[in-house]
């Protein structure tokens, strides 16, 4: 992960991301995916530019297959908002560091 972004797994979701009294983006991806790397620089800005205001994470879904399942991920990357435990809105693809950062403004 960049020096932002945290890592989201099975195992700590529920207290992370749900849990969360912040904002959370998580970014759902995979090593093998072309379009998660090439937006993934733009999610580490996103992070940065959010820091303290809101969470940045990305869940591997090749490591984690039950969050994923649970939200119906189908293609990635998917990018998800959470508030309060709820998930707010989500992004499917590849898309500009600027329209990460207007999704998230809506929740923070």
């Amino acid at each position: 992960m960049g020096d932002f972004t945290k890592t989201a797994t099975d195992a700590n979701f529920e207290k992370d991301v749900l849990g969360s009294d912040k904002p959370v983006l998580v970014d759902f991806w995979a090593e093998w995916c072309g379009p998660c790397r090439m937006i993934a620089p733009s999610v580490e800005a996103v992070a940065q530019d959010y820091e303290g205001k809101a969470g940045v994470y990305k869940m591997n879904v090749d490591e984690n297959m039950n969050v994923p399942q649970r939200f119906g991920i189908r293609g990635i990357p998917t990018l998800i908002v959470f508030k309060g435990g709820q998930e707010q809105e989500r992004i499917v693809g590849a898309v500009t560091r600027e329209a990460i950062a207007k999704v998230i403004d809506k929740y923070v």
